[in-house]
C-alpha cells in the first residue's frame, strides 16, 4: 500500500541502496524512480528557462531502476512515470520487460505524455502539441498493450509508430506486465487508461479522486472494460512535521499552486495517519509518495510512526 518515488537528482547510489535496505526491511510495497534528465520543477512550473537547478547531476532513471532489481528482492519497482516523448514505445517496454526478468517480475511499466518543456529543448526533443502528445500517449499503450499480449511475431500500424512482424520476447516473469497511465486529463488520459492500462496514477485530493475515479468509470463502460481490473493510486509529498502551526503554514505556502494544502501529507504523524485514511476511503489501493528526504531514517520514521497505523 505503500511506495515511494525515490529522488534521481543530488543523491548517490550508496544513499539509494540505504534507502532501499530499509524499504525491503518495512511496510514499503514499491519504489519508483523518475524519468527526467533534468530535476523536475513541477507542473505548475513547467518554465523552458535555464537555472542554476539543472545542473544538479540527475540519475536516468530506467537504468537506476535495472540496478535497484539488482539489489533487491521484495519492492515493486517501477518508473513513475516515463515520458512517452523521449523513447519508442517498444524500446520503453522491452526494457521493462528485462528488468521484470532481473527482478523476477517485480516491474511496473508507467508511462506518460510527457510534459517537461526545458528538458525538450535541452536535448533537442520534439515537444508536439498536448493533443498530438496524447495521440501518442494513446497509440504508444496500444502498441506495448498489444506486445505484453501477443504471441509469435507482431504487426502494428499506427500514424506514429510502425511494427513488421516483430518479435518480443521475452515478456518478463510476471505476464503481462502491468501498466500505469499517469495524468488526471479526464478527455484523454483517463480514456486511455480505460483502454489499455492497469494502473490509474493520479495528483489528487480525496475528492479530486473520486470524481476521477468516476470519470474513468465513464469510459471503462464505454469501452467495455470491467473498471475493477484497474487498480488506483495517488502521488503526492508526504513528510512528518511535529509542530502543527509550521505543517499549516508549510502547506497553505508551498503547495497552494498544484492541488491546494489538501493533496499534500505534511504534518504530524496523527494527521498524516488521517489523511492517508481518507484517501484509503476514497478509493486509493496504494499510494507513490514524493518529496521524502533521502536518508533512511525518514524512511523508517514514515514506517513505525504512520503505516504502522494500518497493519
Amino acid at each position: 500500500m505503500f511506495g515511494a518515488q525515490l529522488r534521481n537528482h543530488a543523491t548517490s547510489w550508496e544513499d539509494i541502496k540505504a534507502v532501499l535496505g530499509v524499504m525491503e526491511a518495512g511496510r514499503w510495497t514499491s519504489a519508483y524512480t523518475y524519468d527526467h534528465f533534468i530535476p523536475p520543477r513541477g507542473y505548475h512550473n513547467p518554465s523552458d528557462e535555464v537555472s542554476e537547478y539543472d545542473s544538479i547531476p540527475t540519475l536516468e532513471g530506467w537504468t537506476l531502476l535495472a540496478s535497484m532489481a539488482a539489489v533487491t528482492s521484495r519492492l515493486e519497482l517501477g518508473v513513475l512515470v516515463g515520458g512517452n516523448t523521449y523513447r519508442n514505445p517498444v524500446l520503453t517496454a522491452k526494457m521493462a520487460a528485462t528488468i521484470d526478468e532481473v527482478s523476477g517480475g517485480r516491474v511496473i511499466l508507467g508511462i506518460g505524455s510527457g510534459w517537461m518543456v526545458r528538458e525538450h529543448q535541452a536535448y533537442g526533443w520534439d515537444f508536439p502539441s498536448m493533443k498530438e502528445r496524447s495521440d501518442r500517449l494513446e497509440e504508444a499503450c496500444e502498441l506495448i498493450r498489444l506486445l505484453f499480449d501477443s504471441d509469435g511475431l507482431v504487426d502494428y500500424r499506427g500514424r506514429y509508430y510502425t511494427l513488421r512482424q516483430a518479435p518480443f520476447e521475452p515478456k518478463g516473469v510476471r505476464r503481462p506486465i502491468p501498466i500505469m497511465v499517469g495524468g488526471e486529463g479526464p478527455t484523454r488520459t483517463l480514456k486511455t487508461l480505460a483502454m489499455y492500462g492497469d494502473i490509474m496514477n493520479v495528483c489528487a485530493t480525496p475528492e479530486d479522486l473520486k470524481r476521477q475515479r468516476a470519470i474513468l468509470e465513464r469510459h471503462c463502460d464505454a469501452v467495455g472494460r470491467d473498471p475493477a481490473q484497474i487498480t488506483t493510486t495517488v502521488h503526492m509529498p508526504i513528510r512528518i512535521i511535529r509542530d502543527e502551526q509550521q505543517a499549516l503554514e508549510i502547506r497553505a505556502r508551498d503547495y497552494t499552486l498544484r492541488l491546494g494544502p489538501d493533496w499534500t501529507l505534511l504534518g504530524t504523524p496523527r494527521y498524516l495517519i488521517d489523511k492517508c485514511g481518507a484517501y484509503i476511503d476514497a478509493g486509493v489501493d496504494e499510494f507513490c509518495f514524493a518529496s521524502i528526504e533521502q536518508k533512511p531514517e525518514f524512511y523508517e520514521e514514515l514506517d513505525a510512526e504512520v503505516f504502522a497505523a494500518f497493519d
